[in-house]
Order: structure tokens, then sequence, then C-alpha cells
């Protein structure tokens, strides 16, 4: 058996979207599961041990794109001439609520299409789900119920980072291998509604910062600058690795740190999926609906009436959601998981 799965666009989704993938492993133990996802996820997928394979998604986030969905989905069912490669799926699962997002499956003819209602998608899937929010108010109950019933407890995302995979990543950027560093994440992608202020993490880092326990900010290149106005204002308390290394190369960092402060972000679920001690910090978004799934996390929110608005940038411009968490309280929490 051969099931085909359509990852979600965001780190943090494919994250959570793991437990489905081992339900599916539990349910078809011989079965090979290939993953349709974006390039920037592969490293992830590939330290899954459900994985068998990663299908590359050339598609840009919110591209339509539909003669070369098309013709992917074409050679997926090897109605491609010339193309060799044996898919032969019998089943696919479509993570993203989007139209387009279940083409290829179509074009594939793969025989069960498997996905929530959404966008008009009736004639594309043949197994169409219908969401309950009420039973399932997080998204990785959404979509491991893609599987069946719900188990009474769903497995945990795990991803694996082996001792030689961790030095390898300290000695390529030039990294003491004995440190054992506090790993600070100040991205979030979605935007800045999600983000503690670079002020606050600074001075975060020179409450915990020591020469055994350095401080080290991992972030993509998007988050350099703010890596750098950490740096500013803490002085030699933290290093700045944001754009520095690979994805590949920051789950090795992660899964050697001592703890971690991350925003909701990816890397946030990236600590928990490798049971790091953890400090999560909640703003505009929800706990409640894409938590870091780990009994080692620790959730701050401020829980405020406004909040989660779930908007990019603060609807009332205070962001006094994230703002009104101080250095002194992340510093306790710390102090308490480590």
């Amino acid at each position: 058996m051969k099931i085909l799965v359509v990852a979600p666009s965001w780190i943090g989704d494919t994250i959570l979207a793991q437990p489905l993938l081992s339900l599916l492993k539990q349910h078809h133990p011989a079965a090979r599961i290939e993953v349709l996802a974006a390039n920037w996820s592969a490293p992830l997928l590939a330290r899954m041990a459900e994985v068998d394979a990663v299908i590359a998604n050339p598609f840009r986030h919110g591209e339509f794109g539909f003669a070369a969905r098309r013709a992917l989905g074409r050679r997926l069912s090897n109605a491609v001439p010339g193309d060799t490669a044996s898919h032969n799926f019998s089943v696919a699962y479509v993570l993203p609520n989007s139209w387009k997002s279940a083409l290829v499956p179509f074009f594939a003819g793969i025989p069960r299409r498997v996905g929530y209602l959404g966008e008009g998608r009736y004639l594309l899937l043949n197994e169409r789900h219908r969401l309950d929010a009420a039973r399932h108010p997080q998204l990785v109950q959404r979509y491991a119920a893609l599987a069946g019933p719900l188990p009474a407890a769903l497995p945990q995302p795990r991803l694996n980072s082996s001792p030689q995979q961790q030095r390898a990543a300290r000695q390529a950027l030039g990294l003491p291998l004995d440190a054992a560093p506090v790993v600070f994440c100040p991205g979030a992608e979605y935007g800045p509604a999600k983000r503690w202020p670079a002020s606050h993490f600074a001075a975060l880092a020179q409450l915990v910062a020591t020469p055994q326990d350095p401080v080290w900010l991992i972030g993509s290149e998007k988050d350099f600058a703010v890596g750098e106005e950490i740096v500013a204002a803490a002085g030699a308390a933290a290093l700045n690795l944001c754009g520095r290394s690979s994805l590949e190369q920051a789950i090795d960092l992660i899964a050697g740190a001592r703890c971690v402060v991350s925003n909701d972000s990816g890397l946030m679920h990236v600590a928990a999926a490798l049971e790091r001690p953890l400090v999560a910090l909640y703003g505009s978004s929800s706990p409640g609906y894409t938590p870091p799934l780990s009994a080692q996390a620790t959730i701050v929110s401020r829980n405020l009436p406004c909040s989660p608005c779930f908007k990019r940038e603060c609807p009332l411009v205070h962001f006094d959601c994230l703002n009104g968490i101080t250095p002194q309280q992340v510093a306790d929490s710390l102090q308490q998981r480590s």
C-alpha cells in the first residue's frame, strides 16, 4: 500500500501533521508513506521516522499553477510517456483546505482522496470530512481525525537528531562542542503580533546567559535584523545565528540546547518535537489551537480579553499581549523548566 500526504505549507503545521502519519503507520504497518511538500519542509520530514520519501512541491505559497499541477499529477500517475517512476498511490490525504491543494491527487487519479470540505473541493475529494471544530479544537486533532476516530492519546511529534548530527552542525558553524546553550527563537513568520519584543529578548539574555550556558539566537534570514537588534542591546550575552544555519542545522542546534525560549513559530514546534525544555510565548495566537505538543513545554500568555485576535499586526496598536510579558517572568519559567 502506498499513501500520499499533501503537507501544509507552514513548518509548524508540518510538525502538527506528524501524529496523522504515526496513526497511518499504526493502521497500515507495511504501507509506504510519501509526502508532497515544499522544499523548505523537506529537512523536517527527513527527520520523521514515518516518512519514506518526500516529493518536491514546486509551487510557491499561494501560487495557482493549474497546468503545472496537472502535469505533476499525471507524473505521479505514471501517465507521462517515458516516466518509469512507480507511484501507484492507493490513497491521498490532503491537509491544506485550499482547492488547488487537492488538484494533484485528483489529476494523479488516486482512488481515495481524503480531506475536509472547503473551497469548492466537492468533486476533487471523494472521501470528504466535515470539520467539527468543537469536537476537535486543535489543529493536530483535525489532521489526525482524517485517519479515523482519534485514540485516547494522540502520538506526539518526534524529530530525530543524533549526537553525530548535533556535533556536525556545531562544527560547520564554528560553535563550541561543549556548550549547553539557551536557544532563543525570536522570529515568527506570520507577523509582528506573534513576536516578543527584541528588547525583552535582550534583557532575558542578560538574565540567563553564562560562559557555560551562552544564548544562541536561531531563525531564518528574515530574522537576522531582529537578531542583530537583540545582540546590540544584550552585548556579549547573545550570539546571532539567524540566517547562518539551515533548517537542518537549526534542528540539530535546538536538539543540543539546555532549554529554548520561542515565540509561537515553526521552531517552537521543532523544539517541542525534540523534547527540549521549552518556554513558549503566545500573544495574538492561541495555545488552545496550536500548542507545543510536549510535556516539557511551559506556555506563557497574558490571556487578555483582546487575544487571541489571530492578526498579523496588533489591531489596537499597543501589543500588550506580548509587551506585558516581562523578561523576569520568562526567566522564572525557564528556571522551573531547567
